[in-house]
């Protein structure tokens, strides 16, 4: 399966120009690299796992270190937040992004486009699946209470939702999503111990690939805050979605990914 985007450099010369070649982190003063770094360690809260962290802290780079927070949080077990200078230099040029590759449309626009191009309601299929029982996010795309201002899935009147909620098998997904012929599935992952998240999606993927017939498969679209936005490929999946991506946008890519290709090949037919 193909991704629908994947990550680029940004070529336009004005944009580059106004982002800095360098940066340092910034605490008490432009340019000083001091951060903070939180973290814990298999010690029992003492001065030795105190020398420890600091020890940690400087192998990481950051020196002069401060421990300005130590505290027990279980038998044998420490959390400590670390301040202080580190020398590395950010490269703001370098880094790649993945560009949003459709236009956000209203919520009129997208039930105008789905009513004329598909000719029926886009069905989509929701579901937190494997021990996920984080059903905030799913919930935030999908039910028309929404996120962030915006109204969810549910609100609009050419979209069917079908919201099975938390700890779904994978199995039930794909057949659930078969008997509803579901044009779009959505999934959230939140559990990500173990990269759960990872292992979860490519075990869908996988398992949509194998029940439908070459082409025919539903859209595949896994959101989270710790999926990285340029791994749909190697994941299988079409998009991937990360933090703070508000229902619009999905509804968005939805009209673009399933109902824009086919108004597209309606007008060439028409010319």
């Amino acid at each position: 399966m193909t991704a629908s985007s994947t990550p680029k450099r940004s070529t336009d010369v004005a944009e580059v120009a106004e982002i800095p070649q360098v940066v340092r982190p910034y605490g008490d003063q432009t340019g000083d690299g001091m951060v903070q770094v939180s973290f814990t360690l298999p010690l029992p809260h003492d001065k030795r796992a105190e020398g420890a962290a600091l020890q940690l802290a400087g192998k990481m780079g950051i020196e002069p270190a401060l421990l300005v927070h130590a505290k027990p949080i279980g038998d044998g077990f420490t959390f400590f937040v670390v301040y202080g200078s580190v020398k590395h230099l950010v490269e703001p040029g370098l880094v790649e992004v993945v560009e949003r590759e459709f236009p956000l449309l209203s919520g009129k626009e997208i039930n105008t486009a789905i009513k004329r191009h598909l000719r029926r309601k886009l069905v989509v299929v929701g579901a937190c699946i494997g021990t996920d029982a984080h059903t905030v996010g799913i919930d935030a795309i999908l039910n028309i209470k929404g996120f962030a201002g915006e109204k969810g899935l549910e609100y609009h009147r050419e979209v069917k939702v079908v919201n099975l909620g938390a700890q779904v098998l994978i199995p039930d997904l794909v057949e659930r999503a078969r008997a509803e012929k579901a044009d779009a599935v959505l999934v959230s992952q939140v559990v990500t111990q173990r990269d759960a998240h990872i292992h979860n999606t490519t075990a869908m993927s996988a398992a949509f690939r194998e029940a439908f017939p070459a082409g025919k498969v539903p859209l595949l679209v896994v959101g989270g805050p710790r999926f990285e936005e340029g791994s749909a490929a190697t994941l299988g999946v079409d998009r991937i979605f990360g933090r703070g991506t508000t229902p619009g946008e999905v509804a968005s890519y939805l009209v673009h990914a399933l109902v824009a290709p086919r108004a597209s090949a309606g007008q060439s037919k028409g010319a």
